[in-house]
């Protein structure tokens, strides 16, 4: 029997707690290591990222190693009535309003400036549970998949491979992502 997406989020979302702060911290050092040494970094000049939050993978530092080695770091700003995401780029993380919508930090409209879509050269994708092919359960809301449906340059996913499973329900909007990043390696 495949489970609902909901109770799928609310499994990962405990076993997520019970992860204790040593482990979390190596698993992250372990996917940035991976993430750091591929051709998709590399190759990226933008990378388009969500800024992580509670148990989540660390994107942050993602965020400063893209700064230090001079690529641009674009970050979503939630559109609420529209369900949409629109990424800035980030310079400094004084442009970034803590504690936003849903909780999320967000860049502030005021002192960055949009980035195209099309411009962003790789995407970081949240999500909480993922098939191998890349299709993804995530928090809920659909953001990303309205944001990816046509998004055209690579689309990665910071995964432990406890996140994998053979199948949940896929919908006709749901959008996967074309690599996965684990601690044993990429899976495309």
């Amino acid at each position: 029997m495949v489970e609902s997406k909901k109770s799928i989020r609310t499994a990962m979302k405990a076993a997520f707690a019970q992860i204790d702060k040593a482990e979390h911290q190596k698993i992250t050092q372990q996917l940035h290591e991976v993430l750091f040494a591929s051709d998709l970094w590399k190759n990226a000049q933008i990378i388009g990222t969500y800024l992580s939050v509670g148990g989540e993978w660390d994107t942050r530092a993602i965020v400063a190693q893209a700064l230090t080695e001079g690529k641009k770091v674009a970050v979503p700003k939630t559109v609420h009535k529209t369900k949409a995401l629109i990424f800035y780029e980030m310079k400094d993380w004084s442009q970034i309003v803590e504690d936003g919508y849903f909780g999320l930090d967000e860049p502030d409209p005021e002192v960055t400036t949009p980035i195209d879509k099309n411009d962003i050269n790789l995407l970081l994708v949240p999500g909480l549970v993922f098939t191998k092919n890349g299709y993804r359960v995530g928090f809920g809301g659909g953001y990303y998949d309205r944001y990816l449906k046509d998004f055209i340059h690579p689309t990665v996913s910071l995964v432990h491979t406890n996140q994998l499973v053979d199948n949940f329900p896929i919908e006709p909007f749901d959008i996967p992502v074309h690599y996965l990043v684990t601690e044993e390696g990429i899976i495309k």
